[in-house]
């Protein structure tokens, strides 16, 4: 069997008070996280109320779902970036690195994803497209430091997973694999933003601001699908270390699963291929 992390095994902290010991109101994962991941869960919890509350306003408001410049970005992308962050968070905690880097990577993570999700929501609110806008100095600047904080985070998630490569990463059964290969799915994932933006900002320098828009609608099944595999799949193996069965046939779920996720990446890695 895998070994277990550290960071899962503590023992729940108790208060003793005058009537004996009790459970303090702080929940115990809580208490177990370093300050650099207690920084990421509120940021990430507070990205994604920023993308509800926006849908609210949406809900309002109304206007198109499609298109770029709509209430759609301000929402999918908290939502979106929230989630990836806390997801990130919990998963590092099982990589067998360096506290300075783990808190190094991930701070900055999570500078890069409110930067990422301010600039779409302030653009959003000012009712113009927030990529491959070179419309004003103002805008050309908030595009491009969204093309460099995507970049920023293409170095950061690639750091990430060549740890989980180097050394086996802890954790319950089937946590290493499934680690693994949410992280090589998710690079696959930044390698089709990176092809989006690269593309979209080719054709708005060269006049076609509209075929930019358009030239990233084939990618988009792709990046989406993979950007969560490295939340979905470890979070599997750690549902099936609740579960009475064996080491084997937790196993055998989490490979399936691989299998099954890697299917519809290739899926829509065929539909890129074919719509564009």
């Amino acid at each position: 069997m895998e070994k277990q992390s550290a960071g899962t095994t503590t023992s729940e902290p108790i208060r003793v008070g005058a009537a004996g010991p009790t459970q303090g109101p702080v929940p115990p994962w809580w208490r177990r996280a370093r300050p650099v991941e207690r920084l990421c869960y509120a940021t990430g919890g507070l990205l994604i109320v920023s993308g509800l509350l926006h849908l609210m306003v949406f809900a309002v408001d109304g206007g198109p779902w499609d298109g770029p410049v709509s209430w759609r970005k301000p929402i999918t992308f908290g939502v979106s970036f929230g989630l990836t962050l806390i997801a990130l968070c919990w998963v590092a905690s099982y990589l067998r690195m360096t506290t300075r880097a783990r808190t190094v990577l991930l701070a900055l993570f999570a500078a890069d994803c409110v930067l990422e999700v301010a600039g779409i929501t302030l653009q959003a609110w000012r009712g113009v497209p927030s990529h491959f806008n070179m419309e004003t100095p103002f805008d050309t600047a908030v595009s491009m430091a969204l093309a460099v904080g995507g970049g920023v985070l293409v170095v950061i998630l690639t750091g990430l997973a060549v740890a989980s490569f180097v050394r086996r990463p802890d954790g319950p059964t089937g946590m290493a694999l499934a680690l693994r290969a949410g992280f090589a799915i998710l690079l696959l994932a930044l390698v089709s933003g990176a092809v989006m933006i690269a593309r979209g900002v080719y054709l708005t320098r060269t006049g076609h601001q509209s075929a930019a828009y358009d030239s990233t609608a084939s990618l988009k099944p792709l990046h989406a699908v993979g950007l969560h595999a490295i939340a979905v799949l470890p979070l599997l193996a750690g549902a099936m270390a609740r579960t009475p069965w064996s080491d084997r046939t937790r196993r055998t779920v989490v490979r399936a699963a691989v299998g099954c996720y890697t299917a519809a990446v290739c899926g829509a890695l065929v539909w890129a291929v074919v719509a564009y």
